[in-house]
């Protein structure tokens, strides 16, 4: 039942002007005339998005969706956030070269128990129903499963890009792989929901959704999917944008979770290009003032480092508070603008032994500035090693006992006592 708040939301703004609003920054809406008469019946509608647990962190690729979640919520829309602590047992194989691997019940639990405190950061939590999918799926029987599975056709399924892909490769493809659709899909029919969100590469399983419904006997789903958020290490080849997309396996990720100083200094990391995908994914600024802000720079009146800084104060400010970004920006200024030591450095103590030295690529590696002795040769040589201040590119280098402030890349530093 629409409380009194969320009617009067929905009156004020009409139908026509709600889908505009909702539309931007959307890639696919199925079906759009469907959602529009939805919109002009004047209820809530009944809005779901499912993050399976895989870790116990969100990121700002997972806020592109989020924030849509959120603009559905300010219109006066009831938002279901379905943690898919069953079907992370399951594993998602969209976009997968391989079957997935599945995480462990404790891994699940983690990731479950972090996912909505974290999603609180965009979503209004009095408004937001945070429901388990394994409340109404593992009460489901085999029978249940088997009258589920004959509702959708094998050829179908092969289909979806994905799986064409492997078996065109002779690529494994196992059967569990392909109930994943089918069970978040009854997601949808349990929720009887109006419309299901996600990114672009959760298409065919959205539109699944639709086709189930149907033949459940229940008003199919709307659709929509939002851009898919390129990591850190993005860049652009030929005028296109390429790389992975963000992803903490793939350690090119912002989370939502991570201190100001973490988060100020990772956005500041990006490429002037990359830049302009987040302010358009990210950013609140509307088209005409990020237009406005494109144009100051190409005309040499904001200089691009200044525009990273300004986004990477909002984002930080949106998570944290507005006091904490500026204090990140400062420290960040402090340590690679002037070259100042950064402030509460880990330290790092060690015996020298008998030798009464000890290998400089030892003790790099040994204090946690990179993860290997290989790769701290490596810094080494490529001279990305200071000492004190001093660069030091002699990797059969030691270091005798004493005090040591040792940089190791450019977010890698250590105060290091050796004995």
């Amino acid at each position: 039942m629409a409380s009194r708040a969320e009617t009067a939301k929905l009156t004020r703004v009409n139908a026509k002007e709600q889908l505009e609003a909702l539309r931007r920054g959307t890639v696919d809406l199925q079906v759009e005339e469907d959602l529009l008469k939805r919109l002009e019946e004047g209820r809530p509608l009944r809005v779901k998005a499912g993050f399976d647990p895989t870790r116990p962190d969100l990121h700002l690729g997972h806020s592109v969706l989020l924030q849509k979640m959120r603009a559905f919520q300010d219109l006066g829309h009831e938002i279901y956030f379905v943690v898919g602590d069953f079907t992370a047992r399951i594993g998602d194989p969209s976009g997968k070269s391989a079957t997935r691997s599945v995480p462990t019940e404790e891994e699940i639990r983690e990731g479950a128990r972090t996912y909505a405190e974290q999603a609180f950061k965009i979503l209004d939590p009095d408004r937001t129903h945070v429901v388990y999918n394994s409340t109404w799926l593992s009460s489901l029987n085999l029978a249940d499963v088997i009258h589920l599975a004959g509702k959708y056709r094998l050829a179908r399924m092969m289909e979806r890009d994905d799986f064409k892909k492997r078996w065109n490769e002779n690529q494994s493809i196992s059967i569990h792989e392909l109930l994943y659709p089918l069970v978040q899909a009854y997601d949808s029919i349990h929720l009887k929901a109006d419309v299901e969100l996600g990114g672009t590469d959760q298409l065919f399983n959205l539109m699944v959704g639709r086709d189930l419904m149907r033949e459940y006997g229940l008003r199919p789903q709307c659709v929509m999917t939002t851009p898919i958020l390129e990591g850190l290490s993005a860049r652009v080849e030929g005028g296109v944008l390429v790389g992975d997309k963000m992803s903490k396996s793939l350690d090119n990720y912002v989370g939502l979770d991570e201190p100001p100083e973490a988060q100020f200094g990772k956005l500041m990391s990006v490429s002037d290009e990359l830049m302009w995908r987040y302010y358009e994914l990210l950013s609140s600024l509307d088209d005409s003032e990020l237009k406005a802000r494109k144009a100051q720079v190409a005309r040499g009146e904001l200089h691009p480092k200044r525009a990273k800084a300004d986004l990477a104060l909002e984002l930080v400010s949106r998570y944290h508070s507005r006091e904490a970004a500026l204090e990140a920006e400062r420290k960040w200024e402090a340590q690679f603008s002037r070259r100042e030591v950064p402030e509460d450095l880990p330290l790092y103590e060690a015996d020298v032994g008998e030798q009464g030295s000890l290998p400089l690529f030892r003790v790099i590696a040994d204090a946690g500035l990179v993860p290997s002795g290989s790769e701290a040769r490596r810094r080494i040589k490529a001279g990305a090693v200071e000492i004190d201040g001093e660069k030091n590119t002699d990797e059969r280098a030691t270091l005798s006992p004493g005090e040591y402030i040792i940089k190791a890349g450019k977010r890698a530093w250590a105060k290091v006592i050796l004995r």
